[in-house]
């Protein structure tokens, strides 16, 4: 099983059907456990996923309507009951605060675990102990308060080992080199760069409920892994707009002009009890892996190029 991998575990949007939940997106990312927008019934979803609450490191919520964060109260008491051993950080709009704390104190409960808020007052760096990536919020433009999330791995450097070997590096010289950036040999000073490349790190990004906006582009720009909501079809673009929505075709549009590798659809009106139109509207706008989710599908982050 991949150690990068998205676990769609709702895929829903106002209105729940008998075959999609609601909303609920956990990213697993080596050691991290991120969950978006855990809608009603996300609790259940991850136990048919086989996802435990231990494996949960960090909640983010795009705005305070119920798909996409009713579901808040049963994972949060969840992790307390489960009393998972590290904490927990939770991100969410500061203009729902009081429904975060509403959430969280829904019902009577055992206190064993730590819950870390993070209220988003402004776009921009999230704080993310202990995290191996870097954490954004985006503006997105709906009726309530929305962010989309985007997460991003440093650059790293990765030795050629032909060039290695052409300068006749080796052993505890390559140490120092990494340590160093460079290392004198035989009368000549060896940088890291000529023996290295930059190794890119990889992007993922969280667009939910949303009309097109500029925060679309900036959180999808060269994403490895793009989740964007495609509640409606092209023939409704005006209910699209008026509600705060994206179309499949919009949803697609962005992702190719982003530069996305994998482009995952969701976020489905129960007006559409088939998605195969949503299949073949995003088709004609993206050409890359294109996924339209399904509940408790598992979608691998691509490799690196």
């Amino acid at each position: 099983m991949s150690q990068r991998e998205l676990v769609v575990l709702g895929t829903a949007s106002q209105v729940p059907t008998r075959h999609r939940n609601h909303n609920g997106y956990l990213l697993r990312w080596d050691g991290e456990g991120l969950l978006f927008d855990p809608g009603e019934g996300t609790q259940r979803q991850m136990l048919h996923a086989g996802v435990s609450a231990t494996q949960l490191t960090r909640i983010a919520v795009t705005h305070f309507h119920g798909d996409h964060s009713l579901g808040l109260a049963g994972v949060i008491q969840r992790i307390n009951l489960d009393r998972v051993p590290h904490p927990v950080d939770a991100y969410y709009p500061a203009s729902g605060q009081v429904f975060f704390d509403r959430l969280r104190q829904a019902t009577a409960f055992h206190e064993t675990a730590e819950l870390r808020p993070h209220p988003i007052e402004e776009p921009g760096p999230l704080p993310a102990p202990g995290a191996p990536f870097e954490l954004a919020a985006v503006r997105l433009s709906h009726p309530v308060d929305s962010f989309g999330y985007r997460l991003t791995e440093p650059d790293s450097t990765r030795l050629l080992p032909d060039r290695l070997a052409e300068f006749g590096l080796r052993g505890p010289a390559v140490g120092q080199l990494q340590r160093d950036g460079r290392i004198e040999l035989a009368g000549r000073v060896v940088t890291l760069a000529e023996v290295s490349e930059v190794r890119r790190g990889q992007r993922f990004a969280f667009v939910m409920d949303t009309r097109l906006c500029p925060g679309v582009g900036e959180l999808a720009e060269g994403a490895d892994l793009l989740v964007i909501e495609a509640t409606f079809l092209e023939s409704e673009a005006q209910l699209a707009e008026d509600h705060g929505h994206l179309t499949a075709a919009q949803a697609a549009r962005a992702a190719a002009e982003a530069g996305v590798r994998t482009l995952v659809l969701t976020h489905f009106s129960q007006r559409y009890p088939d998605l195969n139109g949503h299949l073949a509207e995003a088709r004609k706008y993206f050409d890359g892996e294109l996924v339209v989710a399904e509940d408790l599908a598992r979608v691998p982050v691509p490799a690196r190029l």
